[in-house]
C-alpha cells in the first residue's frame, strides 16, 4: 500500500532536480569510486538490514553508479559512529551512514559530553521509515515471571529484566523512562555489543525480554512474531493508537497515569518518526549533497527495493531530508523541564 509518506517521497523524488552540468560534474566525480554506508551498529540487526538493503539499490540512483559497500562501526549505542560522521569522515560525498535514532535528540537536548555533533548541521537525507507502520514493542518471554503491566507495577515482586547496549542507547532510554513515568519495575543490563547479542541473550534466558522494533523483529526474529513463539508483547511504544497486530497491547500513552507523564512519553517518541536517520557529513559540495538527497529518496521510491523490504518485513514509509530538519526542530522548541528531564536519562 502506498502510504501518505511514501507518495510525499515521490513527489519529492520527482521534483528534485538540478543542471546537466551539475549531474555530469556529479557523475564524473563518483564514476569508479566507493560509496561508504557506515553503520553504527554490528552486523545482522535492524540498522544493518536496512543499510544492506539500501546499498543493493542506491548505486544505481547515484550519479556515475559508484560501488556502495557497508561499513560496520558499533560502539556507545552507535554514537561512535556518529561522532565519526560529523568529525572525521571525509566531506566529500563518499560516505553516508545510519545511526540509533535517539542521536539527534542526544545532540538537541545537549549536556553529553561524549556528543561531538550538531544533528541539525548534517546533511540529512532522511530515514527509509516513519515508523508509520512499524511499532516500538517490549518483547517478553512468556516464561518470564512478569505476565501483564499490572505485574510489572508491582514493586514487591520480581523486575522485569531487559537486556540493552551502552548508556544512552534508545532500547535503556525508553525503558529507564517508562519506569519512571509508568512505575513499572524494570531492571535493565546494558553493555551488550549489539542488537543481534540482546537477540541471543533473550533466546538464552539471560533476560526476561527487551524494546525493539517490529521492522527488526520481523527481519532478524521472526520467530519471535510466531503465536507458539517463545515470546510475547507487553506493550507498545512510539504509536498514538494499537498496532493492528498487536491489539491486545496497550500503548505507553494508553497507560500513562497523568498529563505530565503523557507529554514525557510524546516528546520522547518523535525520534521514532525517523526511525532509520541517514546522513551524510556537514560541509558536502552543493551539488554532491543534493544528488544525493534525490538518490535516498530515488531508492525509497524504487519498485525493486520496496519489493525486496516487503520480503525482509520491513517499513518503507520514507522521510526526506527537510522533514528531518523540521523534526528535529520541533524537538528544540519542546517545554525546558520535560527537555531537562529527557537530558537526564543520557
Amino acid at each position: 500500500m502506498l502510504t501518505r509518506r511514501h507518495a510525499l517521497a515521490l513527489a519529492l523524488a520527482a521534483a528534485t532536480t538540478s543542471l546537466p552540468a551539475q549531474a555530469d560534474s556529479v557523475a564524473d566525480f563518483y564514476k569508479g569510486k566507493n560509496l561508504i554506508v557506515v553503520v553504527g551498529y554490528g552486523p545482522g540487526g535492524g540498522y544493518d538490514v536496512y543499510a544492506r538493503l539500501l546499498a543493493r539499490f542506491l548505486g544505481r540512483h547515484v550519479p556515475g553508479n559508484p560501488n556502495v559497500v557497508v561499513q560496520n562501526m558499533p560502539g556507545a549505542g552507535s554514537l561512535r559512529a556518529a561522532n565519526y560522521l560529523y568529525v572525521t569522515a571525509p566531506r566529500d560525498g563518499t560516505v553516508i551512514g545510519t545511526f540509533a535514532r535517539n542521536m539527534p535528540l542526544l545532540g538537541v537536548i545537549g549536556g553529553n559530553s561524549n556528543v561531538q555533533f550538531d544533528p541539525r548541521k548534517y546533511t540529512w537525507l532522511g530515514s527509509p521509515s516513519s515508523a508509520e507502520n512499524d511499532a516500538y514493542l517490549l518483547f517478553v518471554r512468556k516464561d518470564a515471571p512478569v505476565k501483564s503491566i499490572a505485574d510489572a507495577r508491582k514493586a514487591d515482586g520480581p523486575p522485569l529484566v531487559l537486556g540493552g547496549t551502552a548508556e544512552g542507547a534508545t532500547g535503556n532510554d525508553v525503558s529507564i523512562l517508562l519506569k519512571d513515568v509508568l512505575g513499572l519495575n524494570i531492571k535493565v543490563i546494558a553493555g551488550y555489543p549489539d542488537s543481534g547479542a540482546i537477540f541471543l541473550a533473550a533466546d538464552r534466558k539471560e533476560i526476561d525480554g527487551r524494546f525493539v522494533g517490529l521492522s527488526a523483529v520481523s527481519s532478524s526474529k521472526p520467530d519471535w512474531l510466531k503465536k507458539d513463539g517463545t515470546m510475547r508483547v507487553l506493550m507498545q511504544f512510539a504509536r498514538q493508537t494499537r498496532h493492528k497486530d498487536f491489539p491486545d497491547a496497550p500503548t505507553a500513552r494508553e497507560i500513562a497515569p497523568n498529563d505530565r507523564a503523557r507529554a514525557l512519553i510524546e516528546l520522547a517518541e518523535i525520534p521514532y518518526s525517523l526511525s532509520r536517520p541517514y546522513v551524510a557529513p556537514p560541509g558536502l559540495p552543493e551539488d554532491r549533497a543534493k544528488a544525493l538527497q534525490k538518490a535516498f529518496l530515488d531508492v525509497n521510491a524504487d519498485p525493486e527495493y520496496i519489493a525486496e523490504a516487503a520480503k525482509l518485513g520491513v517499513d518503507i514509509s520514507p522521510v526526506g531530508g527537510p522533514e528531518a530538519l523540521e523534526m528535529l526542530d520541533k524537538l528544540a522548541s519542546s517545554p525546558a523541564d520535560l527537555i531537562d528531564y529527557i537530558k537526564k536519562l543520557q
